[in-house]
């Protein structure tokens, strides 16, 4: 492998731009060389730089300009363009989730929850395509930023099905929890959809990620949706809902619930919840089922720690789990909740991807079959459940 320093930067600071910068501080084996960060708050950029003593770009051109690698942890409607940025410099865009999506048609009264999701999935599938266009134009590559993918247990799982030949007849998984850190989650046109997007694309993707390696290990060729069938709800919207104020709300036109049911074109199945209507912290987990074992991945919680705190002030210091609502009593802190959610594991894996020019495991053809079938659940749900034909970007 090529040796050489990965010059990189962030775009964006939000609640994602802050944990992409603590993993870049724990990649080893590839030298780092961070040189700095962007914001279109200039503000803001120049405190969260002072904070960490690292540079502050007046522009995302300059960075661009500067850098290898950026990191693209902006407001996801954004996300096409900064990667279209990067990519024209030949510098490869590591994009958080969602890849990119449909956000609206920039009328001042779009309303996701009644736009046609014939359009939202069309208008989302033309944006991959440019993107995949610009990266084989291009020396830099889609990095695309799907922890779950590197999760421990999701990798050891690929280990199993990759060396006993496993079939997998049913997966099924959800991502769950009281609500967004994001200021502008709420709105379809920043978002580009609710749950089914923000939240379900990380068991989703997993999904995608194992019946793909399935496939390649037992025939040569991934295995890829063919099918969906979903439905979403807006739960703490309704007329009846009864607000406690533990669960987040406001949301102007997106899902907080939704369930979709996957078809593989080997005719093996995935279910996927996600949810913004679980207290009691992060509920990530995604189960298989296969022909000759069955794997349940706890991503969080797990039972790595159990501690009982008797009282709620004893652990203000003392960080426990994202999201809960309580620290007294039982509960499950994760001793180290990035590395058993593939933070860590992702950056490091897509800095060496860049220092030796190789693709890497989650790329624009994961992320484009994650949007693909992401927009597909919208149209299956926009008709009442019916089971819609996944169109396929390649």
């Amino acid at each position: 492998m090529d040796k050489k320093t990965v010059r990189s930067g962030i775009a964006g600071l939000g609640f994602s731009g802050s944990f992409h910068y603590e993993n870049i501080r724990r990649v080893y084996g590839t030298g780092v060389d961070f040189r700095g960060v962007y914001d279109r708050d200039a503000e803001k950029c120049a405190a969260w730089a002072g904070e960490r003593g690292v540079h502050a770009y007046d522009s995302l051109e300059a960075m661009l300009d500067d850098v290898d690698v950026v990191h693209v942890c902006t407001v996801a409607s954004s996300h096409e363009a900064v990667a279209l940025a990067a990519l024209a410099r030949g510098v490869s865009p590591i994009v958080e989730k969602p890849l990119t999506g449909y956000f609206g048609d920039g009328s001042g009264n779009f309303n996701g929850e009644t736009a046609s999701k014939e359009t939202a999935l069309r208008e989302a599938m033309a944006s991959v395509q440019r993107m995949r266009e610009a990266e084989q134009a291009s020396e830099g590559r889609i990095l695309y930023a799907e922890n779950w993918v590197y999760a421990p247990s999701i990798q050891k799982e690929r280990e199993v099905i990759e060396k006993t030949g496993a079939q997998c007849l049913w997966i099924y998984g959800e991502e769950a929890h009281s609500g967004s850190h994001a200021d502008t989650y709420g709105f379809w046109k920043h978002s580009g959809g609710g749950v089914t997007i923000s939240k379900g694309c990380h068991p989703l993707t997993a999904a995608l990620y194992l019946k793909r390696k399935e496939g390649l290990a037992r025939d040569g060729r991934p295995i890829r949706p063919a099918a969906v069938t979903s439905r979403t709800h807006a739960i703490t919207r309704l007329p009846g809902y009864r607000d406690e104020g533990h669960l987040r709300t406001g949301y102007h036109d997106i899902d907080d619930f939704s369930m979709v049911h996957i078809v593989f074109d080997d005719g093996t199945v995935a279910d996927i919840f996600s949810s913004d209507i679980i207290m009691g912290g992060i509920h990530n987990w995604l189960e298989v089922a296969a022909n000759n074992h069955r794997t349940m991945c706890n991503i969080n919680p797990n039972t790595a720690m159990e501690t009982y705190n008797p009282v709620e002030s004893n652990f203000n210091d003392i960080y426990v789990v994202e999201k809960t609502g309580t620290k007294q009593g039982w509960s499950n802190p994760s001793p180290d909740e990035d590395w058993f959610t593939g933070y860590p594991q992702e950056i490091e894996a897509f800095y060496r991807a860049a220092a030796a020019g190789e693709a890497p495991e989650s790329g624009i053809e994961l992320g484009a079959d994650a949007i693909a079938t992401i927009y597909t659940a919208y149209v299956s749900d926009e008709r009442g459940g019916a089971e819609v034909a996944v169109e396929r970007s390649s």
